[in-house]
């Protein structure tokens, strides 16, 4: 998806890239990066199922997240291409600690 298309459905690439730095420093913090990495990769291909139950989900989520926040997360997901960016920047960051330890 382009820049343009992202803007056209409320979501900038800059909100884009904060949720995804987000998202995988939440993971890091968490030490679940290969868990979040398996997890993803086998389920890229329902990534937009899993877009569209935060949607039917969001009522439940109000307690946790922002409606605007729940609804972000949705899109995000939406596309393969975010879920394979999350994908990548996680394991950047994986390579990262490995070569660090070393």
């Amino acid at each position: 998806m382009t820049g343009i298309a992202l803007e056209a459905i409320g979501l900038s690439v800059e909100r884009r890239d904060e949720m995804i730095e987000a998202l995988a420093c939440r993971v890091e913090a968490l030490g679940l990066t290969t868990p979040a990495v398996l997890m993803l990769e086998a389920h890229r291909p329902l990534s937009f199922l899993g877009s569209q139950a935060i949607l039917v989900l969001q009522p439940l989520l109000s307690f946790a997240l922002e409606s605007q926040t729940s609804r972000e997360y949705a899109e995000l997901l939406e596309d393969r291409d975010n879920v394979e960016r999350l994908i990548r920047r996680l394991e950047r960051q994986a390579n990262t600690s490995v070569q660090s330890a070393a």
